[in-house]
């Protein structure tokens, strides 16, 4: 049975590991830019192996296979950084999550809006699939981000133990529903329109060997970048602090490399006038990404005695809600143009400026 991968998409993994293991710290910026090219590489072959396995398994499996697998490596990122670092990192996991809601609601939603309308003038999408996106995402958002400012129990924005395991067994459950949903109850709400994507729903799908092999890279990738992530987060560490940036920005850069793949997956699904797909990508993952994400880090904060830091300040409060109400909008008609890409970026351009210049 032939294969049509093509090579790079084999090599680019491989070269990862390589640098990863290779004892090249001597090199010193040589070193980290080899790292940091390596890295993307992984990145573009990760969307490549996602889109192979999407394509086999059909919408919405698709979208929630690289939605859960990034999230899994964003879990084991945030872990290992926090366990490694110790008290100093109670806030990573909060500066991490809001950071990939920001990117995603602003940033790729917004991206995938832009370029779609300004190729297409108009796209259509399922309102019922989005909607119940949404929803989801609103309420577990301020649960997690926003009502630890006000509980009363502990001073700060903190939750107490037992609020901590109510809120993460609040989340997964919320998650869980949305995933039933998704997948089995209303699985056509997130299917695309006939219209859609045609010359792709009529290609053939690959075969289950190619399918297989991509979905064994598609891991290798993925464990690559987180690895590659984590071997370049002392630098940006360095680097921010040199820049006397705050340490959110970290939070940024981190959510920023493990979105890559979602992001540029998503892009190219609008591009393709395949919107439905594109934003069953972008808001599934943020659903994933703070559904699995929190209730993950709390077990292991629970665990290892840590004070989880998850409330998030009042600056940050206005712009999740600005950026919630205005996708809650943008997304209110099942047709888009390209006003709401511009301002959702307009948003995320501000999220940035005022992350760097609070």
């Amino acid at each position: 049975m032939k294969v049509t991968l093509p090579i790079w998409t084999i090599a680019a993994p491989i070269i990862a590991w390589a640098l990863y293991l290779a004892p090249g710290q001597s090199l010193g910026v040589i070193y980290l830019a080899l790292l940091t090219i390596a890295l993307f590489g992984g990145v573009l072959a990760a969307v490549h192996h996602a889109e192979v396995v999407a394509h086999r398994v059909g919408e919405p499996y698709g979208t929630l296979v690289l939605a859960v697998a990034i999230t899994i490596i964003e879990v084991a990122l945030i872990v290992s950084l926090m366990m490694a670092g110790g008290p100093e990192t109670t806030a990573l996991a909060r500066d991490t999550v809001f950071a990939a809601v920001m990117i995603i609601l602003n940033g790729i939603v917004g991206m995938c809006l832009l370029a779609g309308a300004a190729q297409y003038k108009e796209q259509t999408f399922s309102l019922n699939g989005m909607s119940a996106a949404l929803t989801t995402l609103a309420a577990i958002a301020v649960l997690t981000l926003i009502l630890p400012n006000y509980t009363t129990s502990a001073p700060g924005p903190f939750y107490t133990s037992s609020q901590l395991i109510f809120i993460s067994v609040v989340t997964l459950v919320l998650y869980g529903t949305f995933v039933l949903v998704q997948t089995v109850r209303h699985r056509d709400y997130f299917l695309p329109s006939h219209a859609e994507g045609d010359e792709e729903a009529h290609a053939a799908p690959p075969s289950l060997l190619e399918t297989s092999i991509s979905s064994v890279l598609l891991l290798v990738c993925l464990v690559a970048v987180v690895l590659l992530a984590k071997a370049l987060a002392p630098s940006i560490e360095l680097g921010v602090a040199n820049m006397g940036a705050p340490k959110a920005v970290v939070g940024v850069i981190i959510a920023g490399v493990v979105l890559l793949p979602e992001g540029l997956a998503a892009l190219r699904a609008a591009r393709a006038n395949r919107l439905q797909t594109s934003l069953n990508l972008a808001l599934g993952s943020a659903l994933a990404s703070i559904g699995l994400t929190i209730p993950a880090v709390a077990l292991v904060a629970l665990m290892s005695g840590l004070t989880l830091t998850l409330g998030i300040d009042i600056k940050s409060t206005v712009l999740l809600l600005l950026s919630l109400f205005t996708t809650m909008l943008a997304l209110a008609t099942g047709k888009t143009t390209v006003l709401p890409g511009v301002v959702l970026l307009v948003i995320f351009a501000v999220y940035l400026f005022v992350t760097v210049i609070p």
